[in-house]
């Protein structure tokens, strides 16, 4: 007897969506998700489609009527919960176009719970498209079976961070200065986290006071190499998931 093909296939294409899911419930696709589907993919009636509206996890979707520039399909059942997410914010000085989006790409990948843009004396951009680093998101999601998206924050200056940063988290600032060594530090302090990056300059020395002055804050260093900004933050990322143990 042959073996019942798996369903929905491997090769399922996933699609996230603004609008919270429920079974027979339908999704309307337009615009370039459309494109995708029914140009690059070849989308036909019938065909399965992996869902997640980032809250009530992955639903299967089926097509049902496929038009020629968009489509609806049938949500016809619940494949899986919203991933767990670790407790980490991931604060990071924003840096040029294109580092800062590979920054949101691997935050979503490695399970950043929430990403906030720092202004420092030092950044060099001052102004994100929110949009934009959403939708590097949003794909890197698709594309790396993730169900969970993290939050984007508004930017917000270094100083307010500092004054209003919560009481039982812990913030592992990366200091190009040397500090303790990141994965003993990390040991150290279990419980709600996040990883401060700063600009490609690095702080200056009265925002390092200011930081250190934070008494939840430590300094850690990421090993005997200089990095840069954006791969100092996909390596501080990881060592605080792998002591965490979500590795």
């Amino acid at each position: 007897m042959a073996a019942t093909p798996a369903w929905p296939p491997r090769s399922t294409p996933r699609l996230f969506v603004e609008t919270p899911l429920a079974e027979g419930g339908q999704v309307r696709v337009e615009g370039g998700q459309a494109h995708y589907l029914l140009s690059v993919l070849r989308l036909k009636a019938g065909d399965p489609v992996k869902l997640f509206d980032d809250s009530t996890g992955e639903w299967l979707g089926v097509a049902s009527i496929v038009a020629r520039r968009d489509l609806i399909l049938d949500v016809t059942a619940h494949l899986r919960p919203r991933d767990p997410v670790p407790d980490l914010w991931l604060c990071a000085a924003p840096i040029k176009k294109g580092r800062i989006d590979w920054v949101a790409e691997k935050a979503c990948e490695l399970g950043v719970a929430r990403l906030v843009p720092v202004l420092t004396r030092r950044t060099v951009v001052d102004r994100l498209n929110g949009e934009r680093l959403r939708a590097h998101m949003i794909e890197a999601a698709e594309q790396c079976d993730r169900t969970a998206l993290p939050e984007l924050a508004d930017p917000v200056k270094l100083e307010v961070l500092l004054r209003d940063w919560p009481a039982e988290r812990a913030l592992f600032f990366a200091d190009e200065l040397g500090g303790a060594p990141a994965t003993e530090a990390m040991a150290a302090n279990k419980g709600p986290a996040a990883v401060l990056i700063g600009p490609e300059g690095g702080f200056d020395d009265a925002e390092r006071a200011a930081i250190r002055a934070l008494p939840q804050a430590v300094g850690i260093a990421l090993g005997p190499r200089i990095l840069r900004a954006d791969t100092a933050a996909a390596a501080a990322v990881s060592i605080w998931m792998t002591v965490a143990g979500d590795w």
